[in-house]
């Protein structure tokens, strides 16, 4: 990840050199490189990295609480229904400040899984396929819906920008509410052990004293706001919340206190690769990090469930 870090702040199609940077701390005084730097590239980095962070985590605890691997936040509603507060309240009230239109996805996409959870309820949880079929199918819907209206009002343009993800047009001052995706992701931390239980089973978290419901609202809410932050600062970004959880978990195992950092790391690692991908294979135009992760996702996914099982 270190070394994916400085592959992304030195590259861009704006000039930019490292000796530029030491001339500036050596003469302590700003010049363009210093500038670059502190106003592009690294506000990029940072949200890269925590927009990673965000949907590999936000995928681990619906997998959890749905006990279900096949599912991720834009798998459940959470996502399509964020773009659609977003979009409605964008439409009536245009000129309101970010942290409502944040808040507006953020009860949207609240009230998008628990309509989508009322709809698997009657489903059995052996039944692993048919939830991630019917989610699918659920946020079709909600998408259509989302594009009929932006069609309706001449609105697909700025509806194309939430739904492909893509950190081009991140500043500083332009991404900040990503940060409380990361402190999310501590609150998950913490009650790691809980949600670990949750996804033991219903009687065990019963018999081990633990809210199955209360536990369950607090990772949905978490999960609809990460997703609903995600989506106002950069856009969507499909797979991270599928592919990342499956291969933690068979590396390390379903304990979330010792899986949620390695899950968060190779999240973060993951949309850094792709967006490198992305401004370096038609430079100087960048490809959206959401397309490349799509493909790169679809890839390894299809490989995780088609590789024969190890030999114990």
């Amino acid at each position: 990840m270190g070394l994916l870090v400085l592959l992304s702040l030195s590259i861009g199609v704006a000039d930019f050199s490292w000796s530029g940077i030491l001339q500036s701390l050596l003469t302590q005084s700003a010049n363009s490189d210093s500038s670059l730097l502190l106003v592009s590239r690294i506000p990029r980095t940072i949200a890269i990295i925590l927009t990673g962070i965000a949907m590999a985590v936000a995928g681990m605890i619906i997998q959890v609480v749905l006990k279900n691997r096949f599912v991720e936040p834009s798998m459940v509603g959470a996502t399509q229904s964020a773009a659609l507060g977003l979009l409605v309240v964008s439409l009536l009230f245009p000129a309101s400040a970010l942290i409502v239109k944040m808040g507006v996805a953020t009860i949207a996409a609240v009230f998008g899984m628990m309509l989508f959870m009322l709809l698997i309820h009657r489903i059995p949880p052996t039944d692993f396929l048919m939830i991630p079929l019917i989610g699918i199918v659920f946020g079709g819907i909600i998408e259509a819906v989302t594009t009929f209206i932006a069609y309706q009002t001449e609105s697909l343009q700025m509806l194309s920008v939430w739904q492909f993800g893509d950190f081009s047009g991140v500043l500083a001052g332009r991404y900040e509410l990503l940060w409380l995706t990361g402190a999310l992701c501590v609150l998950a931390y913490i009650i790691a052990d809980k949600l670990t239980i949750v996804g033991l089973g219903d009687n065990i978290a019963l018999n081990l004293g633990i809210s199955k419901r209360q536990v369950t609202w607090i990772g949905v809410g978490m999960v609809a706001m990460m997703s609903a932050v995600v989506v106002v600062t950069v856009g969507m970004i499909p797979f991270i919340g599928l592919v990342v959880p499956n291969i933690v978990s068979r590396l390390m195992g379903d304990k979330l206190r010792r899986s949620l950092p390695a899950v968060a790391l190779l999240g973060a690692s993951a949309v850094l690769l792709c967006d490198i991908i992305g401004r370096s294979i038609r430079y100087p135009f960048e490809v959206p990090v959401a397309t490349v992760f799509g493909v790169v996702g679809t890839v390894l996914f299809l490989w995780l469930l088609l590789r024969a099982p190890a030999e114990q």
